[in-house]
């Protein structure tokens, strides 16, 4: 079993599909399916259930692909550290992102980091949360930023941005009557809200703040994406949220966005990070990540 190995096979259980696969890794069908059978037979086990349609994959299989993306990323995390201490870094911070991290926050936190401690470079990788929060167990990340609050035992979330939440109103729309916009205004039209499996934790803490009105809000789309979002509501399907942060950053001309006349209508990320001693550039960089969250927003570009 070699690196090639695994590359062919996370190819094909991620495709689920070997002609698929074949043509994301450049070789040939045949070679694939030879591969992926010598791999199971070195380990002993069926990774792959073969169908008329294409591959499923085994409850091993499941296993073996989580295991398998594991050890490339340990590779590639050497990789930039050995490369890393070669042009004068004296480490690297393994950063991952679980979910709608706030660019414009995102940004400002990075561009921090360059300015007082360049010579500790930052490694981002994007993941799903439960995906994160193995990683920071098993010490392939660091830190990480996520929407979620609740944490399992061994793993510390600690909020370090609240970005006030404000609502995209396609033109000409009577919501516009409004500087602030009350909430109980809002739910009286369709809502283009976050799609509750794709952004499950912002889904979440929208649902909370939903929850503050008698009227049940009448949902006329979930989005996956804060762009579907935006064109959706610009089409005039209905209103959607947004944070303050991303709507400086995303402004659309046929949108146009309003604060909440709510005080508690905010989003809230954390930082994660295990339990436990941890080195000095992280303390640093927790620190950077904090007063980043307490820096004014230039909202006047809201309006």
């Amino acid at each position: 079993m070699n690196l090639r190995h695994l590359r062919c096979f996370i190819a094909v259980a991620e495709e689920l599909h070997f002609g698929r696969a074949a043509r994301r890794l450049h070789v040939e069908q045949s070679p694939l399916s030879r591969t992926i059978r010598q791999l199971e037979a070195d380990l002993g086990v069926a990774l792959l259930e073969r169908t008329p349609r294409g591959v499923r994959l085994t409850p091993a299989g499941q296993v073996f692909l989580e295991e398998a993306r594991r050890v490339l990323l340990t590779l590639e995390q050497a990789q930039t550290k050995t490369r890393a201490v070669a042009v004068g870094h004296r480490g690297t911070l393994r950063i991952a992102l679980a979910g709608g991290v706030g660019r414009t926050r995102l940004s400002a936190l990075l561009a921090l980091c360059r300015e007082e401690a360049p010579e500790v470079g930052i490694r981002l990788f994007e993941a799903p949360l439960s995906q994160v929060v193995g990683g920071l167990g098993n010490d392939l990340y660091d830190a990480a930023f996520a929407m979620a609050g609740e944490m399992a035992a061994g793993v510390v979330a600690r909020p370090v941005w609240q970005d006030p939440l404000v609502v995209a109103i396609p033109a000409r729309h009577p919501l516009l009557a409004h500087k602030r916009v009350p909430l109980d205004e809002v739910v009286g039209y369709p809502l283009v809200l976050c799609h509750p499996q794709v952004c499950a934790e912002c889904s979440r803490q929208c649902e909370r703040l939903l929850r503050l009105v008698e009227t049940p809000p009448v949902v006329a789309e979930y989005v996956t994406t804060h762009s579907l979002m935006l064109a959706l509501v610009a089409a005039g399907y209905g209103v959607g949220f947004s944070t303050a942060a991303h709507a400086v950053a995303c402004r659309q001309a046929d949108v146009i966005v309003r604060p909440l006349d709510e005080d508690s209508a905010a989003l809230t990320t954390y930082l994660l990070h295990a339990e436990g001693a941890m080195s000095e550039p992280l303390r640093h960089f927790i620190d950077r990540a904090q007063r980043v969250g307490h820096m004014p927003l230039d909202t006047q570009r809201l309006a």
